[in-house]
């Protein structure tokens, strides 16, 4: 495979940026599929999965089986990745295959709806905090921008204003908030692809590992374990995504960007060896993994410096920060947005469109474009 260059004459300044970035990643063989990687990955899934089941059975009714809750929350939250790798067809080329992977993977051995993800998710990818079209930034407990700060009730207002502090904490309750909300997606009135399979998927698994916790635990035990695992689970699938996008520009209503940008500057990197690859899932490259969402985990790393050279060239701002210097940004906006400041962070978008001399609604050419993901490879269809 050819190594990556993005030592490339400049597309047009509002033109084929995105294209000619595709054409480079075409090019040097990152969209290829890793089968080998990810068939290893899927044999992994029961086989690891069964072996827990028996050393929980082994170990029996015993408090140190709270360290077991430990394993299977890590378990579970690298089995969930997997299920991300998949919904965006990573892992085949067939839609249906990805589909059927990312049923059993997320529905019957992690507990989360694929359809509620996907639902949720895809508007998410297209959008990266817009407001008022990002479900990812629409929460009910934490307000991530002024307006929702606002919008909270006055008796509240020490908690919000302190709310950086009690977002990590509050995510312990995250693997409960997803379990409910799968069960409440595929048991609503909305239109859900192939609801009997998600309802009888989720319900082997949700009753089937209660079942095992409980004839295996006795109750104390039984609740202890629950809330270790279900609690570490959601802290590790919630530290894996805070620091996406988190405390980046946001995106006020109606503002239209081209599609390179959209992306790019509402994400942020997490820089770091292969062993934050592997704990964080591949989503460390949320630039690489928001611009190409097919492209298979193993080649964001190898992706990532051709893109950052490409954003440079074209003067696109490539964010990439240090794991825990990203949660100081995370809490400190949050908390900023909190107290009520209306600019809680260094907003691009607002200092180009404060600047003199720009049209399409106080925006450059070079920004303002279409809404709409180009057509190319990588891209969800």
């Amino acid at each position: 495979m050819s190594e990556v260059s993005a030592s490339r004459p400049k597309p047009p300044a509002s033109g084929g940026e995105y294209t000619a970035l595709a054409a480079i990643i075409r090019d040097s063989g990152l969209l290829r599929r890793r089968y080998g990687y990810y068939w290893t990955k899927l044999a992994l899934v029961p086989a690891l999965t069964a072996a827990m089941v028996v050393v929980f059975v082994v170990i029996g009714d015993t408090w140190w089986q709270m360290f077991t809750a430990v394993l299977f929350a890590f378990l579970f939250t690298q089995i969930a990745f997997l299920g991300h790798d998949a919904a965006h067809r990573q892992i085949f080329r067939s839609g249906r295959w990805n589909d059927w992977v990312s049923l059993v993977v997320g529905d019957l051995f992690v507990g989360m709806s694929y359809g509620w993800w996907q639902h949720k998710h895809t508007r998410h990818h297209a959008n990266p905090n817009q407001e008022g079209a990002d479900p990812d930034i629409e929460l009910p407990v934490i307000a991530f921008t002024p307006r929702q700060a606002a919008q909270r009730p006055p008796g509240v207002r020490w908690l919000i204003g302190h709310q950086g502090w009690f977002f990590f904490p509050i995510l312990l309750l995250e693997g409960v908030s997803l379990h409910a909300s799968s069960v409440r997606r595929v048991l609503a009135r909305e239109p859900v692809k192939r609801r009997p399979v998600e309802i009888a998927f989720l319900a082997i698994r949700v009753l089937g590992y209660l079942g095992l916790v409980f004839w295996v635990l006795s109750p104390g035990k039984a609740a202890a374990f629950l809330a270790v695992q279900l609690g570490l689970f959601g802290f590790y699938m919630g530290v894996s995504f805070a620091p996406n996008h988190k405390g980046m520009p946001l995106v006020p209503h109606g503002v239209k960007l081209d599609f390179l940008r959209r992306q790019v500057l509402m994400s942020r990197n997490i820089r770091g060896s292969r062993a934050l690859d592997f704990l964080m899932g591949g989503l460390n490259y949320q630039i690489e993994h928001h611009l190409f969402p097919s492209m298979p985990r193993p080649h964001l790393r190898r992706a990532a410096p051709a893109i950052r050279a490409f954003c440079e060239e074209n003067g696109v701002h490539y964010t990439e920060t240090g794991l825990f210097r990203s949660y100081a940004i995370v809490t400190r906006h949050i908390n900023r947005v909190g107290l009520g400041e209306r600019d809680p962070f260094a907003c691009p978008l607002l200092e180009i469109r404060q600047a003199p001399g720009l049209d399409v609604g106080g925006l450059p050419p070079a920004v303002a474009g279409v809404t709409t993901a180009p057509p190319g490879p990588g891209l969800p269809g």
